[in-house]
């Protein structure tokens, strides 16, 4: 199946049942703190191997893995990762400002509020795997930005910095300021990302079939001495 087809509502539920079972470890990620640590490795300064982020995704102890029931459950719950993973970037590729961050609710005094807690401490997992590549964002024009996922997703944040939490009401509206931020952290790096692929640079020019051949003979080089690696 293609990386490239979006969760389905029962493939959706189908990780999210996984992740809540007792196949897993009990602090392994849920669906929206999963969808916040993703989002951050999709968005971020740098790739980062799956070997590197998965295990995070079973538990804060790199030793911890689900006990699949074989190697078919496992290659399947990797696939559906990775296809949450590429709808998150092909959202942003193609219309960052629909992203929708996946925030839970909640009712308080009668009323449904968003609770962004959960997916921004996936974000903030993520951001710490690269910090010292994220620092920019933090020494840029952009930097109050990103003070909402850090107030939601920081394990230890200020004293005086809790009654911006406590509230609910006041949570929601960290919550929507994230979502309505995440577009314009996703454009600081998009100029920025750093690929895990090197551009392979040549050290020569090419050389063209009918160009005369470079060992100096006076022939073309498709006549003379053949280095077809060169010939373009």
């Amino acid at each position: 199946m293609s990386l490239e087809n979006p969760l389905n509502d029962k493939e959706f539920h189908e990780l999210d049942r996984f992740l809540l079972s007792e196949q897993c470890p009990d602090d392994a990620m849920t669906m929206d703190t999963l969808h916040g640590f993703l989002t951050a490795i999709v968005i971020g300064p740098e790739d980062i191997p799956m070997a590197e982020w998965l295990p995070l995704v079973w538990g804060n102890d790199p030793g911890q893995t689900p006990r699949f029931k074989s190697r078919t459950q496992e290659e399947r719950i990797i696939n559906l990762i990775l296809r949450f993973m590429t709808e998150i970037a092909i959202t942003f590729e193609a219309a960052p400002k629909e992203f929708e961050p996946l925030f839970c609710e909640h009712e308080w005094e009668g009323k449904t509020l968003l609770d962004g807690e959960a997916w921004a401490s996936g974000f903030w997992q993520a951001m710490h795997l690269r910090a010292d590549a994220w620092q920019p964002v933090w020494e840029s024009e952009l930097a109050p930005l990103m003070r909402p996922i850090y107030l939601l997703g920081a394990d230890d944040i200020e004293e005086e910095e809790l009654e911006l939490v406590d509230d609910p009401v006041q949570c929601q509206k960290l919550a929507l300021e994230i979502e309505a931020d995440l577009p314009k952290i996703h454009a600081f790096w998009q100029d920025r990302r750093k690929s895990s692929v090197e551009t392979v640079k040549r050290d020569q020019p090419k050389i063209g079939r009918n160009d005369p051949c470079s060992c100096g003979s006076g022939k073309k080089a498709k006549q003379c001495c053949g280095t077809n690696s060169e010939l373009h």
